[in-house]
């Protein structure tokens, strides 16, 4: 059996080496040429952000896209930007991470249980993929699932957007999604069981929290009780259902 540590690896290679998307390719590459400002003498990575996090977690995030210059600069989810900061600061809190800051691929961060994905790997033009871009990116959601297959047990989305591709690709790769599709929320709650024709796999949570984005927290929309409150759930269910 392959070693999955082995086989996120080279997914993780593969992923960081896409140009399957034009569009995409052109944004981000001429973000890490013109730079922000603020980051003028740094090296931009400008290239697709693979996940982050242990082969084996329990648990997975799935967001929306890399920044411009967040983890479009960094290379590494959610690293970089307000939004992860606001999100590693909320799994130190809840024990998931070793550490509240995430600067730079090296910095020492490991997140404990939890992987990060996004169902977009290049950071797009205004934050917006289009639908074409976004069937595009799929599959490799889809291997990244495969992976971790025998140990998810919840799966954390975080936006609308991060709702409906996670129930799509989670439907893809073999659990029962409820039919009509359930709609996000924060704090919404759904099981999906384990439906495939091949293999094995165990049920998995859905979980919605709203995405950390500026917009949500600068409003009040989203607090850090209420992002402690969806991981500590997502940490309560997958320490709940074991292995």
């Amino acid at each position: 059996m392959t070693d999955p540590a082995e086989a996120m690896a080279r997914l993780d290679d593969r992923i960081s080496r896409c140009r399957r998307c034009p569009r995409l390719v052109a944004w981000r590459e001429q973000v890490a040429r013109e730079k922000r400002a603020a980051y003028a003498d740094e090296e931009y990575w400008g290239r697709p952000v693979p996940g982050f996090g242990p082969a084996d977690a329990r648990i997975l995030l799935v967001g929306l896209a890399p920044a411009a210059h967040g983890a479009n600069r960094t290379g590494r989810m959610f690293t970089g930007d307000r939004a992860g900061d606001w999100l590693f600061a909320s799994l130190h809190r809840v024990g998931l991470a070793n550490q509240a800051e995430s600067v730079a691929i090296g910095d020492g961060l490991a997140l404990h249980d939890v992987r990060m994905a996004a169902p977009i790997r290049c950071a797009p033009p205004a934050n917006q993929p289009t639908p074409e871009e976004r069937d595009t990116c799929a599959p490799w959601l889809d291997r990244e699932l495969a992976i971790l297959r025998p140990s998810l047990r919840v799966a954390v989305a975080l936006g609308a957007f991060g709702w409906q591709a996670a129930l799509t690709a989670l439907g893809r790769a073999g659990w029962a999604v409820p039919r009509p599709k359930p709609r996000f929320g924060h704090g919404a709650e759904v099981v999906l069981p384990w439906a495939g024709r091949s293999g094995s796999g165990a049920g998995v949570v859905l979980l919605g929290c709203f995405h950390p984005s500026q917009h949500n927290t600068f409003t009040g929309r989203l607090t850090e009780p209420m992002t402690d409150e969806v991981l500590l759930r997502a940490r309560e269910v997958a320490e709940t259902m074991g292995r």
